[in-house]
């Protein structure tokens, strides 16, 4: 059986609802198609969440990303169509993504779209360091 690109995200339960606490993903390898020449655009996605009652099943957030290969869509609506589709999907207190777009034309695109679920406000702020970027090999 092979494996194929979904736009379906699985969730499972929160095992630890009673703590505010960061999930921290980056995803090196997303492509999508410019809308306009079909060429392909490349970029690192950064995924940050504060769950409340629902995570997102790792494999399936993969087979996620990987439906929009083929799909022509600008930097701006598939950042926020990602997003949109992970709050839908788990609901969480705070979750923010960040796609950093390679360079295009001379142009580097970054977009930053975040959403906090309403009534939530986050515990007093506690300095947290900065987590490394991630590479193939360690």
């Amino acid at each position: 059986m092979t494996t194929q690109p979904s736009k379906q995200l699985e969730i499972f339960e929160n095992p630890v609802q009673t703590r505010d606490y960061r999930i921290h993903m980056e995803i090196p390898e997303f492509t999508c198609l410019c809308p306009k020449t079909g060429q392909p655009d490349f970029a690192r996605l950064t995924l940050d969440y504060i769950p409340d009652k629902k995570c997102v099943e790792l494999k399936s957030l993969k087979l996620y990303i990987w439906s929009y290969r083929d799909e022509g869509t600008f930097h701006e609506a598939v950042t926020n169509q990602i997003l949109d589709d992970l709050v839908a999907a788990m609901k969480p207190r705070f979750i923010r993504l960040t796609s950093k777009f390679y360079v295009r034309g001379g142009i580097f695109t970054n977009v930053v779209v975040e959403h906090r679920k309403k009534g939530w406000r986050p515990k007093t702020q506690v300095f947290l360091e900065a987590f490394d970027e991630q590479f193939n090999t360690r």
